[in-house]
């Protein structure tokens, strides 16, 4: 019987990143705040969406960048244009751009 032994190591200094952080452009998203007006649960998004509860709690933390298909489902949920639900730069705060506070 041969066993395999899994070691974490540090990874050296010239070693390249991950992907994540290779250049990759953060894209912003109102997916909380869509949720919450609508009283949605993760997991009644996610089934909607035919995605795992857990991508949507990765979006929503901006953890993972939806794929342009997966932005343009979310964005026909909503019944919203893509450009409202995300974004290269983040988001006005609601208050700031109804109250002006």
């Amino acid at each position: 019987m041969y066993y395999i032994s899994c070691m974490a190591r540090k990874p050296s200094s010239t070693e390249v990143p991950p992907v994540a952080s290779q250049g990759t452009e953060s894209v912003h998203n109102r997916l909380v705040v869509l949720r919450a007006e609508r009283g949605l649960s993760r997991q009644e998004l996610a089934d909607a969406l035919g995605v795992h509860y857990q991508t949507v709690g990765y979006l929503e933390r901006g953890d993972y960048n939806p794929t342009i298909a997966l932005a343009l489902r979310i964005a026909d949920y909503f019944e919203l244009p893509v450009e409202a639900v995300f974004s290269l730069s983040p988001f006005t705060p609601m208050s700031t751009t109804i109250y002006g506070r």
